[in-house]
C-alpha cells in the first residue's frame, strides 16, 4: 500500500498538534519529516561509528544482559548490527534523550504516565540493516513490541518506539512496515494475528514510508509491524535506525548484572 499525502505529517516544532496526535491514535503510527538535520545525522553516525570500534576491540558481547548483534558489511567488515543502550556511552546521544521534542511525545501514551526509558528494556537501541552474505541483520518479521512484557512476568504495559532514521531509506529499498489501526485490537490478537517475528509475508493493508535521513517515525507498541528486506545487496542496502523506548509502569532500570531475557535467546533463533 502506498502511503497517502496524509501519512505524511508536517515536522514536529514543539509539540504535536491536534491534527496529529488525532492522526496516531487512531493509527498506531505517524511519521514526522526532517526531526533533525543533515549535520546532526552525520554527528550521530560518528558517534555510533567511535562507540562501535569500541565494542568490537573490547569484544563487547552484552550490555546490562541484552546480547550485542554483530555481522559483516559489504567490505567483510566486523560491525554492530544491534546496539543496546547507546546513549549511556555517548554524551551526545544522551543529551539528544532530553530534546524537549521527545519528551513532549509522552502526551501520546496518556491517561498513562510516559517517560524516556533509556535505563529500561534495552535502552536506546540502534539497528544496522545491511544485506550482504555475512550479515545477520537484513530484515525483521511481523511483531508487536508487547509480547516482551510477558516475558518479563508484566501484564501488557502502553509503550512507543521511537525511530530517528539515519539514512535515506525510500519504500523500494525496504525498510519500515505497519498495518494500521492494530494497536486497538485485543490482546489475543496482539500476540498471535500473525506468528511473531517469523511471518515476514506482505499484507494487503500494510503501509510502507519513503523515508529521508533526520525523519522520525513513531508508533504505538502493540502495532503490528516488520522491516522488509532490501531488494539489493551491499551499501545500498543500508538502513540504520535509532529506537528511542518511551515507557509507562514502575521504573526498572537495568544494570551490568542484570540476566539475559527469554525473548532475547528465541530473537537469536529466529531472527535472520
Amino acid at each position: 500500500m502506498t502511503p497517502s499525502r496524509d501519512q505524511i505529517i508536517a515536522p514536529l516544532i514543539q509539540r504535536l498538534t491536534a491534527e496529529q496526535t488525532a492522526f496516531f491514535n487512531k493509527n498506531g503510527f505517524i511519521h514526522l519529516k526532517r526531526f533533525v538535520d543533515s549535520n546532526t545525522v552525520q554527528l550521530f553516525l560518528q558517534e555510533l561509528q567511535r562507540i562501535e570500534t569500541a565494542w568490537i576491540a573490547e569484544k563487547v558481547d552484552k550490555i546490562n544482559g541484552t546480547p550485542i548483534k554483530y555481522g559483516r558489511d559489504e567490505n567483510g567488515q566486523l560491525i554492530v548490527q544491534r546496539f543496546a543502550f547507546t546513549s549511556l556511552f555517548s554524551p551526545v546521544l544522551n543529551e539528544f534523550l532530553q530534546d524537549n521534542r521527545l519528551q513532549a511525545l509522552t502526551s501520546l501514551l496518556q491517561p498513562f504516565d510516559g517517560r524516556i526509558g533509556e535505563e529500561e528494556k534495552d535502552g536506546l537501541v540502534v539497528n544496522h540493516y545491511v544485506r550482504t552474505p555475512e550479515s545477520n541483520f537484513s530484515r525483521m518479521g511481523w511483531h508487536t513490541d508487547s509480547p516482551r512484557d510477558l516475558f518479563l512476568g508484566h501484564r501488557i504495559r502502553p509503550m512507543l518506539n521511537v525511530g530517528l532514521h539515519l539514512d535515506d531509506c525510500p519504500m523500494t529499498n525496504g525498510g519500515l512496515r505497519v498495518l494500521p489501526g492494530t494497536h486497538k485490537q485485543s490482546t489475543l490478537l496482539t500476540l498471535f494475528r500473525k506468528r511473531q517475528f517469523i511471518d515476514h509475508r506482505p499484507d494487503p493493508r500494510e503501509v510502507g514510508f519513503d523515508i529521508e535521513a533526520g525523519d522520525l517515525t513513531i508508533h504505538n507498541g502493540s502495532l503490528w509491524h516488520r522491516v522488509e528486506q532490501s531488494p539489493f545487496f551491499g551499501a545500498q542496502s543500508r538502513r540504520r535506525v535509532m529506537y528511542i523506548p518511551i515507557v509507562t509502569g514502575d521504573y526498572q532500570p537495568k544494570n551490568a548484572s542484570s540476566k539475559t531475557p527469554f525473548y532475547h535467546h528465541l530473537a537469536h533463533k529466529i531472527i535472520r
